[in-house]
């Protein structure tokens, strides 16, 4: 049985979602049509750097601001090392950063250095423990870690609750009264496992389709 094959047989109501799709369904990542693209890091430690840049901005800032990010390191991703060396009242204007987001990048170079994040260990961890270890980088927080599961480790069963669109698309898709909350879409989801990363993809699509709520 196919992952969608499973999703139909399991919930009606995510199944009729599927049906309703315009244009070509969604992948489970990694999304060949996204493997050439050289704004996306392949590395934990280039996704995790270009993951708090992307924070609350659209794609196109987001590509702006990490390019600038490169541009001020010769074109490559700075080092740990190079982004504690560097002035932060400095780094913030070049590469267009927040206060917030230059803040975050540092605790995430200074927590790789001091040993408190192993990176080379997120691959074999359980998600819950992947999630634990980014949680103490300031401005990672558990959506953020999620999204790094789900797209880049390509972990197949990973329900961001927090996630305003998916709580929105599920109100929609559901009949629902309000939004649901992080429990309730939980409980909703369980049939969807192992596969809660793909269903999350459908309703994401579903909620690029409809006008918001």
């Amino acid at each position: 049985m196919t992952p969608e094959e499973h999703l139909r047989d399991a919930d009606p109501v995510l199944g009729r979602v599927m049906d309703q799709m315009v244009g070509p369904p969604p992948r489970l990542p990694p999304d060949p049509a996204l493997a050439g693209d050289p704004d996306i890091p392949k590395d934990n430690y280039g996704v995790l750097v270009r993951a708090i840049v992307s924070q609350n901005i659209s794609i196109h800032s987001s590509r702006a601001i990490f390019r600038k990010l490169k541009d001020r390191f010769g074109g490559r991703l700075p080092t740990p090392e190079e982004l504690l060396a560097d002035d932060p009242e400095q780094l913030r204007p070049a590469a267009g950063l927040s206060r917030a987001k230059t803040v975050s990048l540092r605790s995430l170079a200074d927590c790789i250095l001091a040993g408190r994040l192993d990176l080379d260990a997120l691959n074999e961890l359980p998600d819950d423990e992947v999630i634990g270890q980014l949680d103490v980088v300031k401005g990672i927080g558990v959506w953020t870690a999620q999204m790094f599961l789900m797209f880049h480790l390509h972990r197949p069963d990973v329900l961001p609750t927090g996630d305003l669109e998916l709580r929105r698309s599920v109100e929609r898709a559901y009949g629902l009264a309000a939004r649901p909350t992080p429990a309730e879409l939980t409980r909703l989801a369980e049939p969807w496992r192992p596969y809660r990363t793909l269903a999350c993809l459908y309703l994401w699509q579903l909620a690029e389709q409809a006008p918001r709520l």
